[in-house]
C-alpha cells in the first residue's frame, strides 16, 4: 500500500469513527447540562483565555484564526464572544452535518470549509488551532503532514494552539495520546506554552455531584490526574 493509499485509508477511518459516534447514545455522557461537562467547559475556557491573552493579547478583533476540525463551531463562537471578528474566522471539518450545525448557530460571516486542510490553500493566519484532532489520527505520517499544513497556514510570528489528550484511553482504540515530546517535534518553534488541565473523565464523573471546589482542588493538587493539555507554539519570524 503506497503513502497516498495509507493516507486515504486513515482519513476514511476517521470519518467512519465520527459518523458512528456523532449522534449516538455515547453522546449522552457529554450532554451540556451534566455537572462534570459544565466544569470541564469552564476549565477549558479559563485555560484558553489565559493562554490567548498571554500570547496574542486581550484584543482579538484583528486576528485571522483557522480552527482545524472545528466540529460544531464552539471554539470560534467563543472567540466571537471575546471580540474576534467573524469575517476573519475560518473552520474546517470532515463531517458535513457538523458544519451545517456550525453554520446555523454561528455568525454568518464565518467561513466554513468541508474537507482536508491540504486542499484549501489557507495562509497568513495569526492562530491555527486543532482540538482533539491529533489524538483521532493514529497514523504518525498523517499527524506529521497535518502539523506541517498547519505550520504553513501560519504567518511568521503566528501561533499554533493544540488541545488534546495526555493519556491513552484503554476503552477506545480509535484515539491515541499526544505526548509533549511529539508536540515539540511537530512544531519546532522557539516560544511555547504548555498547560495541563481537567481531571480524567472517570474521576470527574465520580465527583460530579460534589461541590465544584472538590474537583478544582484535586486537579490543582494532583497534576498527574489531569487528562488533557493545551499547547501553544510560535512560528519564527
Amino acid at each position: 500500500m503506497d503513502a497516498h493509499t495509507d493516507k486515504q485509508a486513515e482519513q476514511d477511518r476517521i470519518r467512519e469513527v465520527y459518523q458512528r459516534w456523532h449522534g449516538g447514545a455515547a453522546l449522552d455522557r457529554y450532554a451540556w447540562h451534566r455537572p462534570e461537562i459544565l466544569q470541564q467547559v469552564a476549565a477549558r475556557s479559563r485555560a484558553f483565555a489565559a493562554l490567548l491573552s498571554e500570547t496574542l493579547g486581550g484584543d482579538l478583533s484583528a486576528l485571522k484564526v483557522l480552527d482545524v476540525g472545528c466540529g460544531t463551531g464552539g471554539f470560534l463562537r467563543q472567540l466571537i464572544d471575546w471580540g474576534a471578528d467573524p469575517d476573519r474566522l475560518t473552520g474546517t471539518e470532515l463531517q458535513q452535518d457538523r458544519l451545517d450545525y456550525a453554520r446555523h448557530y454561528t455568525a454568518a460571516e464565518v467561513s466554513w470549509r468541508l474537507g482536508t486542510l491540504d486542499t484549501m490553500g489557507l495562509r497568513n493566519q495569526d492562530l491555527v488551532s486543532a482540538q482533539t484532532v491529533f489524538s483521532s489520527i493514529l497514523d504518525d505520517a498523517l499527524r506529521r503532514e497535518l502539523a506541517a499544513q498547519m505550520w504553513r497556514a501560519l504567518r511568521p510570528g503566528g501561533w499554533v494552539l493544540v488541545f488534546d489528550f495526555r493519556y491513552d484511553n484503554p476503552r477506545n482504540r480509535n484515539v491515541r495520546k499526544v505526548t509533549r515530546a511529539e508536540l515539540v517535534s511537530l512544531w519546532p518553534g522557539e516560544r511555547s506554552r504548555y498547560r495541563t488541565l481537567m481531571l480524567a473523565p472517570p474521576i470527574h464523573r465520580l465527583l460530579a455531584r460534589a461541590p465544584w471546589m472538590a474537583s478544582d482542588l484535586l486537579a490543582a493538587m494532583a497534576p498527574p490526574l489531569r487528562s488533557h493539555f493545551m499547547y501553544m507554539v510560535q512560528k519564527g519570524v
